[in-house]
């Protein structure tokens, strides 16, 4: 007998069940489309702009050159010229492509066989072994994201791995890739990597070569082949056993490449001098050349003989003498006669410390800033004879002492410049006017703020040695206005000329006469006066510094050739152990003085190479010294 399927009771059920699973399978499709709409958006807002993904962006280094052209310090990264994929031997895609992202020409951005695969091995290792990351994420990741291990800086590299890989060629992405991704060493883009490694351009590499670079993607810090030779070549061995499993070598070519020897540029030893110099002249470049991301070569005029000698002779003098005296530390600085700066030491070990004492602290100068009070009573029409009383004085409640605590009487102004007598400066300051004292700062070049208060005269207002020390300088030229400068050419790495120093300073800021007056008269102070311990085999001038209560300790000073200023303190502004200008800071100037000039014959300070005059033959001899 037929059976009437119209009538089975189980077919209204089955309609029914058919109907409800249709029904909620499209609401939860939409609803799920609507999620993922969303979380996508989430995920996307505020994405970096890719408007320029496709070109090839170096990283800026500057590469710092001493004035004889050698390299003291570089910073930044290390990149190398922009190649395109087609440029490379082809050997060398293959070698990362082979390790990094063997699916690379098949996938669409997200490979998920190898994610899966990736998967499988890390879950039966109990670890991570393999990432399932794709070239084209690690490409996006480089480009637009951090480093930081969060999902959503995951999601929002696939979402731009998804759209590079719409908007570029497979070639594209990976040239991108290439010049972008780290190798170590500091240096980013296989072009910096094949020539810090190897000492070629990217399109010269050689197979092994290659193996080793593309291995570097694992761990680039951990298996940089100037640090770690043999990690790097075990590594190369894994990429080229990658190489023969994807098909790209043969068996032969494979173990005639493994045996290869490999021959790595050797790492350069940099010299550790000047880095508190080479951290002043980055601050400058900005200013001198702009911003902008190019590789730099900046030609200094750095000593780097000069250098060395004023970071030992620091370093050792305060260490021998440096805890009995309390001195926590000290800078040191040297200039040529139109203000280059030929050494700069700004402590006594900037492992320790990067604060550049030379530059960036504003300390009392006490005495040494007596030749800026003297300048001024010089041109007020005082001469280096004219007489003073050192007496007490009282200038508005203010009872300024000698050091000595002793007063002499009549004295010539010569005299109390070798002595340092704080009466007689006191008095200058007071003949001249305070605004002709901070003039005469002004022409010198010291720029920090000076109150025309009396105590001006002994120092009281702050300055840094590098300004003191330019100031300085003008007395040891002659009288012409420097600017302590550091750079003397700025060029891209291609050669192209941005900066290139062009004349002196301001021109003549102190009269001749003037200038020879002030040199003879702080020839006196190393002849007989406070820095007799300066004295050198040689024509000096220079002023010792001590600040109240043993604060600071200076000695400022210069030959024909070079001038030298040395600071000695605490930084937290504590006492030292009686520790004066004309002790510590004038004895280490001479030991650095007498090893500068080491070869260089004597010749006069500028000006007094002149037939000296009576009155000056009866200053010196007034003073101690010769004709």
């Amino acid at each position: 007998m037929a059976v009437d399927t119209d009538k089975n009771p189980q077919t209204p059920g089955r309609w029914r069940l058919l109907r409800f699973t249709l029904k909620w399978g499209l609401t939860l499709s939409i609803w799920g489309a609507l999620f993922a709409v969303v979380a996508v958006g989430y995920f996307a807002y505020d994405l970096p702009s890719v408007e320029n993904a496709a070109k090839v962006q170096s990283r800026p280094s500057v590469t710092i050159l001493a004035a004889d052209g050698s390299e003291i310090a570089q910073t930044g990264d290390v990149s190398g010229a922009a190649v395109q994929v087609r440029d490379l031997p082809f050997f060398v895609p293959q070698a990362v492509i082979a390790t990094e992202d063997r699916r690379f020409y098949e996938h669409f951005g997200v490979d998920l066989i190898g994610i899966a695969r990736a998967f499988w091995v890390n879950a039966r290792a109990g670890r991570i072994r393999q990432g399932g990351s794709t070239i084209s994420q690690q490409a996006a990741k480089n480009l637009f994201l951090t480093p930081e291990r969060t999902i959503r800086r995951k999601v929002r590299e696939i979402i731009l791995a998804l759209w590079l890989e719409h908007n570029f060629t497979k070639d594209q992405i990976l040239t991108v890739y290439l010049n972008r991704v780290y190798f170590g060493a500091g240096a980013y883009g296989i072009d910096a990597a094949a020539r810090r490694y190897f000492g070629v351009p990217a399109t010269r590499l050689n197979l092994h070569q290659a193996a080793v670079i593309a291995g570097l993607l694992k761990a680039p810090s951990r298996l940089n082949p100037l640090v770690n030779p043999t990690g790097a070549k075990k590594r190369a061995k894994t990429v080229i056993s990658n190489m023969l499993a994807a098909g790209y070598l043969t068996q032969g070519t494979s173990r005639l490449e493994t045996a290869r020897p490999l021959r790595f540029v050797k790492a350069r030893a940099r010299q550790k001098i000047g880095r508190h110099f080479s951290d002043w002249i980055i601050e400058q470049l900005a200013d001198l050349v702009g911003a902008g991301a190019r590789n730099l070569v900046v030609r200094t005029t750095l000593d780097p003989r000069l250098q060395a000698l004023a970071e030992g002779q620091l370093k050792r003098h305060l260490a021998r003498i440096g805890g009995p005296a309390n001195i926590g530390n000290g800078a040191l600085v040297m200039l040529d006669r139109n203000g280059a700066v030929r050494a700069m030491a700004g402590s006594r070990d900037y492992a320790k410390s990067q604060f550049n004492r030379a530059v960036q602290a504003l300390r009392q100068p006490g005495s040494v800033f007596k030749p800026v009070v003297y300048l001024a009573g010089l041109r007020a029409g005082i001469t280096p004879e004219t007489r003073l009383i050192d007496a007490p004085i009282d200038i508005d409640g203010w009872k300024p002492r000698n050091y000595d605590g002793r007063f002499r009487g009549s004295i010539t102004a010569a005299e109390g410049m070798a002595k340092s007598v704080n009466i007689i400066a006191v008095k200058i300051a007071e003949k001249a006017g305070r605004a002709r004292v901070i003039e005469a700062a002004r022409d010198l070049g010291l720029s920090t703020d000076l109150p025309a208060h009396a105590s001006l005269a002994l120092g009281a207002a702050e300055a840094s040695l590098l300004e003191m020390t330019a100031a300085y300088a003008v007395f040891a030229n002659g009288g012409t206005g420097v600017w302590a400068h550091g750079i003397t050419e700025v060029r891209t790495r291609g050669g192209d000329v941005i900066y290139r120093r062009a004349g002196g300073g301001p021109g003549r800021v102190v009269s001749t006469e003037n200038a020879a007056a002030m040199s003879r008269m702080l020839s006196g102070v190393i002849k007989s006066g406070t820095g007799k311990a300066a004295a050198i085999d040689r024509p000096a001038a220079g002023k010792t510094g001590t600040s109240q209560g043993f604060r600071d300790a200076w000695f400022i000073g210069f030959s024909a050739d070079l001038i030298t200023g040395i600071w000695m303190g605490n930084d937290n502004g504590k006492p030292m152990n009686r520790v004066t200008g004309g002790g510590a800071a004038a004895r280490l100037w001479s030991k650095v003085m007498t090893k500068a000039h080491a070869g260089r014959p004597p010749r006069p300070l500028a000006g007094l190479d002149v037939r000296e005059s009576s009155a000056w033959r009866r200053v010196l001899q007034n003073l101690g010294g010769g004709g």
